[in-house]
């Protein structure tokens, strides 16, 4: 028989001795989609050959009286010995009883499921590397749309880390002291446990009680969030950690103030903070007093907040939200008195400084609480122990003498009511807590002996 020309396809009706001219050669006849070209050498090995001209080695046999047939490779990629060997093995694998697709679809299913695994175990890892730090911003991040900003601002306060210059007057080099959380903040999530907990109330208990109190409420808060979270919960024992017996006792409990100014002590009083150099401070001081309102709520006042047409003043109440006072004469005369400044924005460009206490030294362009000019006042003045929350405590004692009403002063306070019929049934308008504010404010100038005429 005369062998065939070299450039003539080779005859697809007999297996043939595979070579790599008689691969190169094969093509696809015209009526076809695919064709195949067997193997004299191994046991049903083809090679594969489609109308674009893509070849590819293939195994074919019958299982169970069905064909099936499995892709070995490209033959560009494939020799013919490995292809043979391939397909040899597959033979044996069949001839067990065993269905090479269902081998590889196992094999594909392994490793799926091994990467998978592996995937799971980075994750894992990198959940339980996470610090107390790193899910602490994530809990600030979710819940500040639920918060006040003051209550936002305890959190902030509560782990920052210090180390960082005071930026107070006269502060020279004085660095920021961290705040109680800041020693839990790089621990790993999973490491915080009771144990470490009570060992850390127990230190902070003996210098800043009243401090780590707060910080252990919003601690015990925050991971009662952790909890709820199936990222974090399976990091943290079965209990909250931070609600223990010994935990509480060591920071102890909050006592009863009685820092208070009397009526005959408003004159000294007001003398001593309208002599401090900070026109910014002293107005803040007094705006506390005349007030009422928490330190951090006068603090938090900004320029929009103040209604001169209506003589109101929008507080951000950490109860409500947001209460309106009345803007009595002598309040609005010291706002008056206050510098509109300036301060740079992100990109350094000057903008208005939107805060009612401004303090051109702070980072953030809002005054801090006046702790030491108040303290240093005091002193002068030979009233000491008297505290910023003091003053809140003054404003409500000294509505006694006038006997104004308990749900008026609760009112302008930012108290919670005390009573179903203040709770449902009165509605005072702004108005009318005018009527009562102006009069005690009146009464207290009065009484500290400040000669005040409303323009």
């Amino acid at each position: 028989m005369a062998r065939p020309p070299k450039d003539q396809a080779p005859d697809l009706s007999e297996a043939q001795d595979l070579t790599a001219g008689l691969i190169e050669r094969l093509t696809c006849p015209s009526d076809r989609t695919q064709a195949f070209l067997r193997d004299t050498k191994a046991p049903g090995l083809r090679v594969r050959v489609t109308t674009a001209g893509a070849k590819s080695f293939v195994f074919e046999a019958k299982l169970n009286r069905q064909t099936i047939r499995r892709t070995i490779g490209d033959v560009r990629a494939w020799s013919i010995d490995a292809a043979r060997n391939e397909a040899r093995r597959l033979r044996v694998t069949l001839d067990a009883g065993t269905d090479p697709r269902e081998v590889e679809r196992d094999r594909q299913a392994a490793a799926v499921e091994k990467q998978a695994a592996a995937v799971a175990k980075v994750e894992a890892d990198r959940v339980a590397a996470l610090t107390v730090g790193e899910v602490w911003t994530a809990y600030l991040i979710e819940r500040k749309p639920y918060w006040g900003d003051l209550h936002y601002r305890d959190h902030i306060d509560k782990a920052k880390a210090g180390g960082l210059p005071s930026g107070r007057r006269g502060g020279g080099k004085q660095l920021t002291t961290p705040g109680p959380l800041a020693a839990l903040m790089p621990m790993a999530l999973k490491d915080l446990d009771q144990g470490t907990i009570e060992r850390w109330a127990a230190s902070e208990g003996k210098t800043r009680a009243s401090s780590a109190r707060l910080a252990w409420r919003l601690l015990t808060v925050f991971l009662t969030w952790c909890f709820e979270q199936p990222e974090y919960a399976s990091l943290l024992p079965a209990k909250n950690p931070a609600k223990t017996k010994k935990a509480r006792e060591s920071l102890g409990k909050a006592g009863t103030k009685s820092d208070v100014l009397q009526r005959e002590q408003l004159g000294v009083w007001f003398a001593a903070v309208q002599q401090l150099q900070n026109p910014v401070i002293s107005a803040c001081l007094q705006m506390m007093l005349l007030t009422g309102a928490r330190p951090g709520e006068v603090l938090a006042l900004r320029w929009e907040d103040v209604n001169t047409q209506w003589k109101g003043v929008r507080i951000r109440d950490k109860v409500e939200g947001n209460r309106e006072i009345p803007a009595t004469p002598y309040m609005l005369h010291l706002l008056a008195t206050l510098p509109r400044r300036t301060m740079k924005d992100k990109k350094g460009n000057p903008v208005a400084n939107p805060w009612v206490f401004s303090s051109p030294t702070s980072a953030s362009g809002c005054l801090t609480e006046p702790n030491n000019p108040h303290t240093r006042a005091c002193t002068s003045a030979g009233l000491k122990g008297l505290t910023l929350h003091g003053l809140r405590r003054s404003f409500s004692s000294l509505t006694e003498w006038l006997e104004v009403p308990a749900g008026v002063v609760a009112q302008i306070q930012g108290h919670k009511p005390s009573a179903t019929a203040e709770k449902h049934y009165k509605v005072r308008p702004l108005e009318l807590l005018r009527v009562h504010h102006e009069r005690m404010e009146a009464w207290i100038l009065e009484q500290a002996g400040i000669s005040f005429a409303p323009g």
